[in-house]
């Protein structure tokens, strides 16, 4: 998703977690996954190029780090780690098919944006579920707004370009995307809250 999208989400789902200087810490995190070095040779960080498997490793990599950095007397990286992760399942939404899946799930009308399942067992490990492959230079043009149509008219459907909800702009799809990547980051702090000892999440809120 977009920066200012991704850095909205992130407020509204640990706004009252938080710390202000321990929030400004993942949203710096978070933000730098955007980077150009975060954007060349790690898929993983966004589920790009069908990146499944490697995307759910880097997510328990860094939630691995969150806890392994609280052992230890500083905290800074625990939040670094925390930025990074909630960036990457924040992407899932955004960047694979897991949308659609849920939506061709349900017969009829389909439920409201704030219905969706983030966490659905069966999708997350569906054969089905893809992300969208990056063709260059054609998905690199897709980012400037006037060469967009163009980009699009030459991309296949199975490229970024199409798939991707990372923006309004992308259709009432990505009101869902949306909602389950709030959904997912407040689940990935739930965990982090049943898995530290009550010292270290003290340490970690900052609050």
């Amino acid at each position: 998703m977009l920066i200012p999208i991704h850095e909205e989400m992130t407020c509204e789902a640990l706004g009252a977690h938080f710390s202000q200087r321990a929030l400004e810490v993942i949203l710096a995190a978070n933000r730098k996954q955007d980077a150009l070095s975060g954007q060349i040779g790690h898929d993983e960080f966004h589920f790009d190029n069908n990146a499944i498997e490697r995307g759910m490793a880097y997510i328990n990599e860094q939630r691995g780090l969150v806890i392994a950095s609280l052992l230890s007397p500083g905290v800074l990286s625990a939040w670094v780690a925390f930025g990074r992760l909630i960036h990457t399942v924040q992407d899932f939404y955004s960047h694979t098919n897991y949308v659609s899946l849920w939506l061709d799930a349900h017969d009829g009308t389909p439920p409201a944006p704030s219905e969706i399942d983030p966490v659905r067992k069966d999708l997350i490990e569906s054969q089905k579920l893809h992300s969208g492959r990056i063709y260059l230079p054609l998905d690199a043009l897709y980012f400037i707004p006037f060469l967009r149509n163009f980009s699009l008219g030459l991309l296949p459907k199975d490229s970024h370009g199409w798939m991707n909800l990372d923006s309004p702009k992308q259709g009432v799809r990505f009101e869902y995307a949306r909602a389950a990547a709030i959904k997912r980051t407040g689940y990935e702090f739930d965990i982090l809250k049943k898995i530290l000892t009550p010292e270290m999440f003290t340490k970690f809120t900052d609050i």
